[in-house]
């Protein structure tokens, strides 16, 4: 079972015409988290922009990602795709690159049926040995993966888990009723819902806010642990102050430009078409960084 606060950790990228992905600042922000207790990295996620890499830029970022952390802590690769030849593709890269386990979201901009949805599961999770953690995130992919299908899916041997990003508090409530019937478990990636899922037994998270303040979240997790709820409520409600700035752009923009603020790493901007915050923007970055004493 997979414990604590997992980092979808954004992807830094130079601030050259390409974009290209910066390596170095990858070092800087995995030794940050790490040393401040996050029990895993997870590149290729939403927030990591998995959907404006090319398909070797992946396997590259993935490969230097592998390399450094060096078995200090889990990696997760996320390897969802609109097709499941690509997926497939993808998560036998990853594989052999030597990430811990897979995260693959189901596609996108189509509406699929609950037996195309499972075949396409099934097909990437008999391609690999590694364990696959569905990724549920609705208000992305215009599909949410339903129970029915996660019951089904949870019978597999090496689908052991589904992150649900979803934030609908009946449906986390149904997918750990699945859990505690199967060898599965959920990880919960809404950041608000932590102490929620966790009440419900939940014992994961991967947290976006983790790339910015990875002692809040791993404060927190410690707290719900411990079940001191007190010091847990305060925790989760301090978490809002960073989500309501993080509306003031399009993902993952003002999270890189908080993570570049605090002098954390220069991790650079989001891929265009996202436009780089403004002045403004950045005064309200900076007020809530000052809350967080970065």
């Amino acid at each position: 079972m997979y414990k604590g606060i997992i980092t979808p950790i954004v992807t830094p990228f130079n601030n050259d015409k390409l974009q290209t992905i910066n390596y170095e600042a990858t070092k800087t922000l995995i030794d940050y988290l790490i040393d401040n207790g996050v029990n895993g990295i997870f590149p290729l996620g939403s927030n990591g922009e998995f959907h404006v890499l090319s398909h070797k830029e992946k396997i590259n970022f993935v490969t230097e990602v592998v390399q450094y952390v060096n078995h200090r802590i889990p990696v997760f690769a996320g390897t969802g795709a609109c097709s499941t030849s690509e997926a497939i593709e993808l998560s036998c890269e990853m594989e052999k690159i030597g990430v811990d386990a897979l995260s693959v979201i189901n596609p996108y901009f189509i509406r699929l049926s609950n037996e195309e949805l499972y075949n396409y599961y099934q097909e990437i999770a008999s391609s690999v040995k590694l364990p696959i953690i569905l990724y549920n995130i609705p208000q992305n992919t215009g599909n949410s993966i339903p129970v029915a299908v996660v019951k089904e899916l949870a019978k597999i041997d090496n689908i052991v888990g589904i992150k649900d990003s979803s934030g609908d508090i009946d449906l986390i409530r149904q997918y750990q009723e699945i859990a505690k019937e199967n060898e599965f478990q959920v990880l919960i990636g809404s950041d608000s819902k932590i102490s929620f899922a966790y009440k419900l037994g939940v014992k994961a998270a991967i947290a976006g806010t983790s790339n910015l303040i990875p002692q809040t979240l791993v404060s927190l997790n410690s707290a719900l642990n411990n079940k001191d709820y007190k010091k847990a409520e305060e925790l989760q409600k301090s978490i809002e102050i960073l989500r309501n700035t993080l509306k003031l752009g399009t993902v993952p923009s003002i999270l890189k430009r908080s993570i570049e603020l605090a002098n954390i790493s220069p991790v650079g901007l989001a891929r265009k078409p996202v436009k780089k915050t403004t002045p403004e923007i950045d005064e309200q970055i900076r007020k809530m960084l000052k809350f967080y004493g970065l």
